[in-house]
């Protein structure tokens, strides 16, 4: 959520930055410093009614103790009224405070001065590549199929017992998952990252904290007895871990990872591009999330990228990583970069991550600060990365290893799965 203070400061330049994603936000932004504008004049006529019953009220005391207490009623049904007053006031404040907030979250992210201008995916900028994309003849199939013939992943069967999008995974498409999460976990933690188990479910203030709400609410599973959600990626569990909180300088950088299955409702998704692993309503992926100061964010965000990349260069895939052009940029994101798989098979390239730095955008919605060398009260950055998502991954892997007498595991994930060939 932008702060407030910097709408007052800069409305043309943000005006001018956010349409780099192609929208026009001149209205909105007037509307909002029109309440802003309103509210305080109301709080100041309420902290002056405040001040001024104050003042009555301790005259009051002194009024009875000099005998004046004709001057000393007259002076409590003046505090009478001005307490009505007040009343009225508080509502009116609290009223206009709600629908600034509310406005305040309709307002994306300002792009980072370095993100393209663009419509749409198509105009995202290749940045780096790398990998040997395989030839695999004229024989080579989908991975729904090798799924199918090694008894790896049974789409058939989550459909009836859950739904289309919620996979089983069998023998040693199970090992070869679990052996996935667990080498991105140990990748983690080798590179300085705190391992983290968050819950599942997350109140609806940590979906507003990190941005998934309103924005996303629709995408979003929602158990409404409880008025909990099911969590879209463990970016949201793993950030909100520092809502409402003062972090020591000092502590900077603070780096923490996690595995956990991600839910999406993915309203509307249909077609070749959803089929097998594609794109799933539940999914596993493992996090890293930084909380970072402000002057080192950009260099942390170079780093994560780095980061991603060695794990997938350890995967032997032919990746290429992108720069996200306004028009593709998330709701909350200032800058990011996406790194995609090629899928021989399949003959496209496939997203297994986006890594992001959401500079104060979250930060502010979640009140995470840190006190500067003047003790004065700054906003954090924060930042996150896939790191990495497994369907995607684990679809590249099946079609680009396969070969006539079985697939190959790639080298750096035998310890963890106990073969280095699934055969049948």
């Amino acid at each position: 959520m932008l702060e407030i203070t910097r709408i007052r400061e800069n409305k043309e330049q943000i005006a001018k930055a956010l349409k780099v994603r192609n929208i026009d936000v001149s209205a909105q932004l007037d509307e909002l410093l029109n309440i802003d504008n309103e509210w305080r004049s109301a709080k100041g006529e309420l902290d002056s009614l405040a001040a001024e019953a104050n003042k009555i009220a301790k005259e009051i005391g002194q009024l009875f103790a000099q005998g004046k207490q004709e001057e000393a009623n007259a002076a409590k049904a003046k505090t009478q009224e001005l307490k009505e007053n007040e009343k009225a006031l508080k509502e009116k404040v609290s009223s206009l405070a709600e629908s600034l907030q509310s406005k305040l979250y309709e307002i994306p992210n300002v792009p980072n001065e370095t993100v393209p201008a663009g419509n749409s995916d198509e105009d995202n900028i290749e940045v780096a590549s790398g990998g040997s994309i395989p030839d695999l003849g004229e024989h080579a199939k989908p991975h729904w199929d090798l799924a199918q013939e090694f008894n790896l992943i049974d789409f058939e069967l989550g459909v009836k017992v859950s739904g289309a999008g919620f996979p089983f995974y069998l023998g040693q498409g199970a090992r070869l998952q679990r052996a996935l999460i667990n080498f991105f976990l140990d990748e983690a933690r080798d590179a300085g990252y705190k391992e983290v188990i968050p819950p599942f479910v997350v109140n609806e203030a940590s979906g507003y904290g990190t941005g998934q709400l309103p924005d996303k609410e629709g995408q979003m599973y929602h158990a409404q007895t409880d008025d909990l959600y099911l969590i879209p990626t463990a970016e949201v569990p793993l950030t909100n871990m520092f809502r409402d909180v003062i972090v020591k300088e000092e502590d900077f950088p603070i780096q923490i990872t996690g595995y956990t299955p991600c839910f999406r409702r993915e309203a509307g998704s249909y077609g070749k591009d959803v089929r097998g692993l594609n794109r799933l309503h539940q999914f596993d992926k493992v996090e890293i999330v930084r909380i970072e100061h402000p002057k080192n964010s950009r260099k942390a965000l170079d780093e994560m990228v780095a980061y991603v990349q060695g794990i997938v260069e350890k995967l032997n895939l032919p990746f290429r990583i992108l720069r996200l052009c306004g028009g593709d940029l998330g709701f909350t994101s200032a800058l990011t970069f996406d790194f995609e798989v090629y899928s021989a098979a399949q003959e496209k390239w496939l997203e297994v991550s986006s890594v992001s730095n959401f500079e104060t955008f979250q930060a502010n919605r979640l009140k995470l600060r840190f006190k500067d060398e003047n003790k004065k009260s700054q906003l954090a950055h924060t930042l996150n990365g896939s790191a990495l998502a497994l369907p995607r991954i684990m679809a590249a892997l099946l079609e680009n290893n396969q070969t006539a007498d079985g697939i190959v595991i790639p080298e750096v994930l035998v310890p963890y799965t106990g073969f280095n060939k699934i055969t049948k």
